[in-house]
């Protein structure tokens, strides 16, 4: 069977009914949906530092998680390494095309960012012989310039000169990681990257140096070849009080601000969304209709809880509106997929349930797509939207679109127009009705599968 005491997971369609039982009732990667295979729309990808790192641990109690590889390995080098082969027989099993890491999470770290290097290129070159026999490909990855208390004050806006050198000793490093196995993202996420005081903070002179620091990592890129697309992942607070990439908008605006406009794309991620206030679908809105889509982190937070929960997607209402605003995207940005930054919760600490985890998510993903294309065949919320704004389409409405009123002309207009006129011309939204309708497209959208 393998290091895992799991078969390969494969798709069963329905026909078993509902009970899920270590199989794929929605997602068939190589069903055509929309012009393409599922697998090409959803593009799913593991997270090492959940999948492989993460005991299970929370605030008020140590780790619950059953692992095949715990007591081992009698070292964390021995561990690091043999971790390698568990994560690619998940991948296989899984039928999941990509991975993503911190360069912290597949190695550990030496007393100098010299034995730290050396240690990393004897996971990388595991991980590099693994890719080449299995074909999985590396989404993204990525430098943890958080964990280490080093950055207790943050990293690229760190108030100590050291810290904020040796995170770009640290960046440049795994850039050539990124280069070699052929990442096809680089995900910047500002950990730390905020601050705890407004007193004791200079916030221009941080957010001035974070930018020029983003310019070193783009102008090395540059100079090796390094062409994977760049990502800002945005979210408000925790670990700091604040943090400058606080959410899609904001993000775009740095990006605008400083210069990084054609570097930079985002990557999105459903808790962080909720924590900023948003909504998943609001943040990927925003990105997609200002050209920043790049690439998703699939999870789930509790809406009751104030802080990152990080949980498996599995809100069918919040993976079909992603998956409705991907459509209209054409794809999950230039390079982009579905990561699943998730864990499974505390209670759920067998081997398997790491399994169990990824099936909910990937199913409750291949879903979302399946009830979106058929609302996108039917047009459904596209003649929702051109309805609503149907007075834009002539007369005065027309004129606003095309620029060729002033606010005299919009005087003149209405100036004797009546009250009745004008409630007259707004129309109610009947947005029980919308609901009630998405509701239904779920409904027989997932009663057609087999």
């Amino acid at each position: 069977m393998g290091l895992w005491d799991v078969d390969k997971i494969e798709y069963v369609g329905r026909a078993k009914g509902p009970k899920e039982d270590f199989a794929f009732h929605y997602y068939d990667a190589d069903k055509v949906v929309a012009g393409k295979k599922m697998k090409d729309w959803l593009r799913f990808g593991v997270a090492w530092w959940h999948t492989f790192d993460q005991e299970l641990v929370d605030p008020f109690g140590t780790g619950t998680a059953q692992r095949p590889w715990y007591g081992k390995y009698s070292n964390a080098e021995d561990e690091a390494l043999a971790k390698v082969d568990y994560a690619f027989e998940l991948f296989q099993k899984l039928g999941v095309e990509y991975f993503c890491f911190h360069d912290r999470d597949i190695a550990p770290e030496g007393d100098t960012l010299r034995e730290t290097n050396a240690n990393l290129d004897k996971v990388v070159d595991k991980i590099d012989e693994n890719m080449k026999s299995t074909g999985v490909k590396l989404l993204w990855n990525t430098s943890s310039l958080f964990t280490n208390p080093r950055f207790v004050s943050g990293a690229a806006t760190s108030p100590f000169a050291d810290i904020y050198a040796y995170a770009g000793g640290q960046l440049k490093k795994s850039l050539e990681i990124g280069k070699r196995l052929g990442a096809e993202n680089y995900v910047f996420w500002g950990g730390r990257e905020g601050y705890e005081n407004l007193w004791n903070t200079e916030m221009k002179r941080e957010t001035d140096h974070i930018a020029k620091f983003f310019h070193m990592c783009a102008d090395y890129a540059k100079e090796i070849g390094f062409e994977a697309q760049f990502l800002i992942e945005p979210k408000p607070k925790e670990p700091t009080l604040h943090q400058y990439d606080f959410d899609a908008a904001t993000a775009i605006e740095f990006l605008r601000n400083h210069d990084l406009t054609d570097v930079f794309k985002l990557n999105l991620e459903g808790n962080h969304a909720n924590l900023a206030g948003h909504t998943y679908q609001h943040e990927i809105r925003v990105a997609r209709e200002s050209g920043f889509l790049g690439s998703l982190d699939a999870n789930q937070g509790d809406k009751l809880i104030g802080w990152d929960m990080d949980e498996f997607p599995t809100d069918l209402y919040e993976t079909v509106a992603v998956m409705w605003e991907v459509l209209q995207a054409g794809s999950i940005g230039p390079h982009g997929g579905l990561n699943f930054d998730a864990k499974p919760r505390r209670t759920s600490f067998y081997e398997e349930d790491l399994f169990r985890s990824h099936i909910a998510g990937m199913d409750a993903y291949a879903a979302g797509l399946l009830v979106a294309d058929k609302m996108n065949q039917d047009g459904f919320i596209q003649n929702l939207q051109a309805e609503r704004y149907s007075s834009y389409d002539s007369g005065i409405g027309k004129d606003i679109d095309e620029g060729n009123v002033t606010l005299a002309d919009l005087e003149a207009y209405s100036l004797d127009k009546p009250q009745s006129e004008l409630i007259a011309a707004t129309k109610s939204d009947h947005l029980e009705s919308v609901k009630a309708t998405i509701n239904n497209y779920i409904i027989d959208a997932l009663a057609e599968v087999e």
